[in-house]
């Protein structure tokens, strides 16, 4: 009975620790890179979710979503957006493709009928 119990919590502390370093984010994540993580905890259960657990994993409180717990406009290493009216390109981009939702409208406008 005690080896059943001790394999029973072996089971679930691996499977614990496989959906833990699946699913945190690379940032959470200590010393090694992730997929270095996972193969550590597959191939070596026991030892390797004890591992994961006291050596991998990030100190603080896990966060949820992508952006890692921070807001989307203060996330470290965001692109900031640049004043659009330096960007020649960008606006003659819009001007073309809104003259092409004009052109498509219109024609749609024709072909019904419509004033």
């Amino acid at each position: 009975m005690p080896y059943f119990v001790f394999g029973l919590v072996t089971l679930l502390l691996w499977v614990y620790c496989l959906v833990d370093v699946i699913t945190r984010n690379e940032s959470d994540i200590r010393h090694l890179p992730k997929m270095v993580w996972l193969l550590i905890v597959l191939l070596l259960p026991t030892v390797g979710s004890l591992v994961w657990l006291f050596v991998g994993r990030g100190a603080g409180v896990r966060r949820s979503g992508t952006t890692g717990g921070f807001g989307e406009y203060e996330r470290p290493g965001r692109h900031v957006a640049q004043n659009p009216d330096d960007d020649e390109a960008f606006l003659r981009q819009c001007r073309e493709r809104a003259e092409e939702q004009r052109r498509i409208a219109r024609r749609r406008r024709e072909e019904s009928g419509e004033p």
